[in-house]
């Protein structure tokens, strides 16, 4: 095969490989979007942007939620790693990771 032709056969498999990076990182990003499409979900990611809480808090914070919903809502953004608990006694405290900073940052910037 000549030099030209091996240059261009790896520059097409390095294409399709940062296609395929490309494919997977929006994947990705529409997962997180839809973690926090609910309007629930997205409140407490805002609040947990405030400062960490555990499930009583939220549920005081956002009022007409039962705290099976809310321990719902924290589980799907956990499994989405938006969020991860901590262990304090018999309480979980629940704080944004950094995918959840992220995130609630972009909120931020439409919202203002």
């Amino acid at each position: 095969m000549p030099p030209s032709a091996t240059a261009k056969s790896s520059r097409s498999a390095k294409a399709v490989a940062a296609q395929a990076r490309s494919a997977a990182e929006i994947r990705r990003v529409a997962e997180l979007l839809k973690q926090v499409s609910d309007p629930t979900r997205l409140q407490v990611l805002m609040l947990l942007n405030e400062k960490e809480r555990n499930v009583t808090e939220l549920c005081a914070d956002l009022g007409t939620q039962s705290q099976p919903a809310v321990s719902h809502h924290l589980a799907l953004l956990r499994h989405g790693r938006l969020i991860e608990p901590r262990r304090a006694g018999k309480h979980n405290f629940y704080a944004l990771t950094e995918a959840g900073r992220k995130l609630a940052g972009v909120v931020n910037s439409v919202v203002s």
